[in-house]
């Protein structure tokens, strides 16, 4: 079929890329953009090392073929914070001790991410079905959970701060 230009916007910058249309995203993120944050796992989606938010949805880029990326908003753990400017959650993982060897740990952040947007006071159950297709080989979970509620608890007192 040969390659083609797609747009797609990536943390907020716009960006154009010339791929084969069954390349999958987490091969553009990583090869082409230099976003290195998802992590190649499986490939088969069970793992979560790659999960990416696209249009406020937590989804598996190893199962998307950048021909379906075209035209979307496309967040990574990279847009979430800085190493100066932390989101809430990077620094809750961080401080909790959510990771241990760190692999798992971008699409943890990124799908914790959105389950808090989607929940934004989870129960301890709740946060455990919420990243049940992430797994961690390293931390047993335990301090994963323990920073996503550490999170969501800052988040909602700022919110409320704010308001």
């Amino acid at each position: 079929m040969g390659k083609q230009h797609y747009q797609i916007t990536v943390n907020g910058e716009a960006r154009d890329v010339l791929a084969e249309p069954r390349e999958l995203l987490i091969h553009t993120l990583r090869e082409q953009l230099s976003i290195t944050g998802p992590h190649i796992g499986c490939e088969t989606s069970h793992c979560g090392a790659c999960t990416v938010d696209i249009d406020g949805r937590s989804v598996k880029s190893c199962t998307v073929f950048i021909a379906q990326a075209a035209g979307r908003e496309i967040t990574t753990v990279e847009g979430l914070g800085t190493p100066d400017a932390m989101h809430p959650l990077q620094e809750a993982f961080r401080e909790h001790h959510g990771l241990q060897c760190g692999y798992c740990t971008p699409g943890m952040i990124t799908r914790a991410y959105r389950l808090l947007q989607e929940n934004p006071s989870p129960t301890e159950e709740e946060v455990r079905f919420g990243i049940a297709g992430n797994l961690c080989r390293c931390t047993g979970y335990q301090n994963i959970v323990k920073a996503i509620l550490a999170a969501a608890a800052e988040m909602n007192a700022a919110k409320e701060a704010a308001e």
